[in-house]
């Protein structure tokens, strides 16, 4: 029986992947710890390595899963700029899950616009406290307005089809557009100045990291609501905290932040949070951040967990390694 080192495991992810396991058979020992170069240690024996986008897998963590026979790593995710892959190559095979319910993660951007703009949280902790005032909980219409989208793949596409059935003029920028689905491609330039709401919808890379910086808000319009659902790294957290304190940009709503490694999936209720820059956006009114929760729904995980224990079935029987990374 095939040995599988699962690291950074939830009690969701356990549940999922011993319920679809059941078709494939392999010897799936779960821990709790991410995986680092610290922790790289217990794969020791396990040909392969499942891991998160959080976990740090570096060129230390690589040669530790490699001198201890791991030779696949799975990540349960689309994201894989958390692995070093000029370490890997010619060492251990990464494989990914390309894509997912595309519609998971677009219809919840979606929500936490709504959200955010019409302050749908505060009303709720209001009438919890039995405070039925709508004092400060005015929003702005959505039909009219111009919502800038940054990455147009599946997730992007998806996003703008729903925001068209708001009435909101869609513009786009992608460095690589597509033909289909009638959007309206601009540069990223125009997408800051002309957009009411921003939401980001791409992969992180080298070529966008920080593309929301001080420079970028500068062009933007007083009063811009900005939406990530993607990267945290796709915005300098400082700039985006300077300009809401500021006054420049009228809202934020994120469910990732750059330095969320750490943090995100975790139980810090009963701590002192040490990231100054976080602890700060959560005490703003105009912010709404969640936990990397987007992909968070059935049809996801489903997706999420098949392919990727198909990925380890390709692997162990000499399969076309289909959803293979290959470093260029």
């Amino acid at each position: 029986m095939n040995k599988v080192a699962f690291f950074d495991c939830k009690p969701y992810d356990r549940e999922w992947f011993n319920k679809i396991n059941e078709k494939y058979g392999f010897d799936i020992v779960y821990f709790e710890n991410k995986l680092n170069e610290s922790t790289a240690l217990m794969a020791k024996d396990f040909e392969a390595a499942v891991a998160f986008v959080n976990d740090q897998i570096n060129q230390s963590t690589i040669n530790t899963l490699y001198s201890g026979g791991t030779r696949l790593l799975a990540m349960r995710c689309t994201g894989y700029s958390n692995v070093d892959l000029k370490a890997a190559k010619d060492k251990i095979s990464v494989v990914r899950v390309p894509d997912y319910s595309p519609y998971s993660v677009a219809e919840y951007a979606i929500a936490l616009l709504l959200c955010i703009n019409r302050k749908i949280h505060k009303a709720y902790n209001r009438t919890r406290d039995m405070n039925f005032s709508i004092d400060g909980l005015m929003g702005f219409d959505l039909y009219g307005k111009t919502l800038g989208v940054i990455g147009t793949g599946k997730i992007g596409k998806v996003f703008i089809n729903i925001c068209k059935g708001f009435g909101l003029n869609v513009i786009a920028y992608d460095p690589y557009p597509s033909d289909k689905g009638n959007i309206s491609y601009v540069s990223k330039e125009e997408v800051f100045s002309r957009s009411d709401i921003i939401s980001l919808h791409c992969p992180l890379t080298h070529d966008n990291h920080y593309i929301i910086n001080k420079e970028s808000i500068e062009m933007m319009k007083k009063g811009v609501y900005i939406i990530n659902t993607s990267r945290g790294g796709l915005i300098n957290s400082e700039d985006l905290l300077e300009y809401l304190l500021n006054g420049k940009i009228g809202g934020a709503a994120l469910d990732v932040y750059e330095e969320e490694s750490e943090i995100f999936f975790e139980d810090f209720s009963d701590s002192i949070m040490k990231d100054n820059v976080l602890t700060h956006l959560l005490s703003l009114p105009n912010v709404l951040i969640t936990s990397h929760q987007a992909f968070f729904t059935s049809e996801a995980m489903f997706d999420i967990v098949s392919v990727t224990l198909n990925n380890i079935y390709e692997y162990f029987n000499n399969k076309r390694i289909v959803n293979e990374i290959r470093y260029k």
